[in-house]
């Protein structure tokens, strides 16, 4: 019989635990010039502008010295809600000096392990946004189990200026990103639609990509690229077999369709967790006998269609 791997059980768990709209806590970094500065302000206030969209409480943090402290206090107060999720979105500069990845903040810079262990009281689903150059050497430090982490680049060696974070604040509230076309843009699909405008940005440009974004929903912390999808279902593996990311990222709404507001809360939690089983079945197709996998499908099959008749 089919065992689903353990990080797979405890998402779908947790994502019958969501219920309400995000909360989103967004913060911006030092600016270093006011070009840049006037840059990171549209972004958030496209976030802003997305969250108000989605009845979604947004936080912003960013133009003091103490913002290190900031970010701190509210991630504490974050992990006294374990029901509902929460979205970090990291604008600005990010740096990397072969061991400790840093994301630039006025006053202290924040590490990607201080900020791994500021995550850890956090057991409610958890998404984050680095869209900061080098930001691919935080992906291993806080990648974890119900957490989806989006990042700019591939690596801490990509540390020219990422445009990555524009595009993605356009596209998390945009219509238009809608690949599958349900009436709402998942993060999933931001991510797709954002990492394909980064490569057409150098591609007219005529210069070589300095940024490769990744994202991880697995909780393995190897992430995997744009490349990898067709439509929102990632096709190609790894060498080494490990497990591709993507499902958990598609259930994550900022902004939700209306069929999706009137479904019940404990309702719509239930039918994540339900599909990503099915998902995880279907991955492992191959290794079943054709009878055994129809005879678990069903069950699941079964239950979604009652769950949209509720």
């Amino acid at each position: 019989m089919l065992k689903f791997p353990l990080a797979l059980l405890v998402m779908a768990l947790a994502a019958i635990a969501a219920t309400a709209s995000p909360t989103v806590l967004i913060v911006v970094g030092a600016a270093g010039e006011d070009e840049f500065g006037k840059m990171f302000d549209e972004w958030a206030q496209r976030w802003e502008e997305a969250c108000a969209k989605g009845d979604a409480p947004a936080i912003r943090v960013g133009g003091t010295t103490n913002d290190f402290d900031l970010v701190r206090s509210n991630l504490v107060a974050a992990s006294t809600n374990q029901m509902d999720e929460f979205w970090l979105v990291l604008i600005g500069h990010g740096t990397f000096d072969g061991k400790e990845p840093r994301f630039n903040l006025r006053g202290p810079d924040l590490t990607a392990s201080e900020l791994a262990e500021w995550l850890k009281p956090l057991h409610r689903p958890v998404a984050i946004v680095d869209c900061t150059s080098a930001s691919g050497a935080f992906l291993a430090k806080v990648s974890a189990t119900n957490r989806v982490v989006i990042t700019a680049t591939r690596s801490g060696y990509e540390q020219n200026f990422a445009r990555f974070g524009g595009f993605i604040s356009k596209a998390i509230g945009d219509p238009q990103a809608d690949l599958d076309k349900d009436g709402q843009t998942s993060l999933l699909e931001a991510y797709l639609t954002a990492s394909r405008q980064v490569a057409e940005f150098y591609k007219t440009e005529g210069r070589l990509a300095t940024e490769h974004p990744l994202l991880d929903d697995n909780g393995d912390g190897l992430g995997t690229p744009p490349d990898w999808f067709r439509g929102i279902r990632a096709v190609k593996r790894a060498r080494d077999g490990a497990a591709l990311d993507g499902l958990r990222a598609h259930q994550f709404h900022l902004v939700r369709s209306g069929s999706e507001q009137k479904m019940a809360p404990e309702i719509r939690s239930r039918r994540d967790a339900i599909e990503l089983q099915i998902a995880n079945l279907r991955d492992n197709k191959g290794s079943l006998p054709e009878d055994e996998y129809y005879r678990m499908l069903e069950p699941l099959l079964l239950e979604l269609a009652r769950l949209y008749q509720q």
